[in-house]
């Protein structure tokens, strides 16, 4: 029996029977999702039982199969308690003021004239102060694509520049979930992951900057009515005391990310800054505010509709969508490295790889590929990362490299397929076709194109003997890398 019975000789995983578990959580995803509508969280646990079946087939039984479990759900911890805190630092930020300066600043940089690089600009300030490239685009990006219809841009080009500047932000702030997750799958800390995403992303941020304002250049005029941003630029001076003190606690963020302070701590240094700021500057805002923010979110009431909407959000409790999601991914990501299933199949693309670039090309296919066939973001990050980390690990090759592939890929290329769960739900949005703004989401693109080009120029990976080294410290323990630190070494 599956729960009970004497100890069968346990043996390592075909090839077939690895691609059966990933098939089956393929279709039950492709079922949940696209057919009927639903989150992939329940057709992910179902998917799971997949590779239970697989497990226990090679030997397993129960015990070690939950086993299995546990250890899966023990690598996503430490990612799992930042995204914890950084839903309370987006509460309490709102409550105390520091996210509407932010974005009251960014509607500043908005003229006719610049019109397209501005909404990049835009987007990015909003979703890297939030986050969240979602809570961006339902917002700032329905706003702007108003301003644009009023003013007669191309509304495709218009999403295009709404989706680069929101990933752009997403991909980069140490607020996103994807970004804390990325490292976690990958083994290496948020901030070291972060600090050496800055160059591929810096060039590829560049590049989209430079295209949108030549495409903007000739198809404007001046003096068109900007009563949109004005009115919510209006309605966040009437509902908040906006001042440059408001900049402090992202300062100390910031500041705590360059001196290499550990995540959590560094996060909650901004929680209490802000906190601070908030009961000095706000007049509604209490400690009793705070507490109740940092919980359940901000609850915005200025009675402007598209502000309200952008505003209402944060706390420890709306980040259990992404946090559940987590754990329910690393059951099926446990069982399946633990059992050798993973394994099988990484071993099988990858075994004519001789190259760290080309594993960094395999790597970031396989998270395309994930958000085809498994429409959904988290999913091309979590898959992925557990299937090769053991590959990087072989091959000496830090395991930033892993999560700067798989977040380069995965998180930035979901929102280019139609039936992904992000593709959907811009799509939705901005009531513009996938196909329609996908040629003019440039930074989404050009990203994953950057990081393929510094990987053979050997810029964003390394191997024993490469030139320009340096020590890079792994925080995280085991973290699926070697513990001596003299393998940890990457180019910068």
């Amino acid at each position: 029996m599956l729960f009970k019975g004497k100890e069968t000789e346990k043996r390592q995983a075909t090839l077939g029977e690895s691609l059966f578990s990933l098939g089956f959580l393929v279709l039950c995803l492709a079922l949940g999702i696209i057919v009927f509508g639903a989150d992939p969280h329940i057709p992910m646990f179902i998917g799971s039982f997949g590779c239970v079946l697989v497990a226990y087939r090679l030997g397993y039984r129960w015990g070690d199969i939950e086993g299995f479990m546990m250890k899966g759900i023990q690598k996503v911890i430490p990612s799992l308690i930042i995204l914890i805190v950084i839903g309370i630092l987006i509460g309490i930020w709102l409550d105390a003021g520091v996210v509407p300066t932010m974005i009251y600043y960014g509607l500043k940089v908005l003229k006719p004239s610049i019109f397209y690089v501005a909404t990049v600009i835009i987007c990015s300030i909003t979703s890297v102060a939030t986050g969240s490239s979602w809570g961006t685009v339902g917002t700032m990006g329905v706003a702007l694509m108003g301003i644009a219809l009023g003013l007669d841009m191309s509304l495709p080009i218009t999403a295009g520049a709404i989706v680069s500047g929101a990933y752009f932000g997403d991909k980069m702030s140490p607020l996103s979930d994807t970004t804390n997750l990325a490292p976690a799958m990958a083994g290496c800390d948020v901030m070291t992951g972060i600090r050496f995403m800055i160059l591929p992303t810096s060039i590829s941020y560049a590049i989209t900057l430079a295209i949108f304002f030549v495409l903007g250049l000739g198809n404007v005029k001046t003096g068109e009515d900007m009563s949109s941003v004005k009115a919510i630029s209006d309605s966040l001076v009437a509902n908040f005391n906006i001042t440059p003190v408001h900049f402090l606690p992202v300062i100390i963020v910031l500041v705590a990310v360059a001196l290499k302070v550990p995540a959590v701590p560094g996060i909650t240094l901004g929680i209490i800054s802000g906190a601070i700021i908030g009961i000095v500057t706000q007049k509604d805002c209490t400690f009793a505010s705070l507490l109740s923010c940092g919980m359940n979110g901000y609850d915005c009431e200025t009675g402007f509709e598209t502000l309200d909407k952008l505003l209402t959000t944060g706390g420890l409790m709306n980040m259990m969508y992404s946090c559940s999601m987590a754990i329910i991914a690393m059951i099926f990501g446990g069982i399946m490295e633990e059992t050798g299933q993973l394994q099988a199949v990484a071993n099988f693309i990858t075994r004519k790889i001789k190259k760290p670039a080309g594993l960094v090309t395999a790597t970031m296919a396989s998270s395309v590929v994930a958000n085809v066939v498994m429409a959904d973001q988290y999913i091309s990050l979590i898959v992925p990362g557990r299937m090769y980390a053991s590959k990087y690990k072989d091959m000496k090759v830090h395991p930033v490299c892993l999560a700067n592939a798989i977040a380069s890929s995965g998180a930035v290329t979901s929102v280019l397929v139609p039936w992904n769960t992000c593709g959907l739900y811009v799509s939705s949005i901005l009531g513009i076709g996938v196909m329609k703004y996908l040629p003019y989401a440039f930074f989404n693109y050009l990203t994953p194109l950057v990081v393929l080009v510094l990987a053979y120029l050997k810029v964003t990976v390394t191997d024993e003997h490469g030139t320009r080294l340096c020590n890079i410290k792994n925080n995280d323990g085991d973290n699926n890398g070697s513990n001596d630190q003299s393998d940890r070494r990457v180019y910068v």
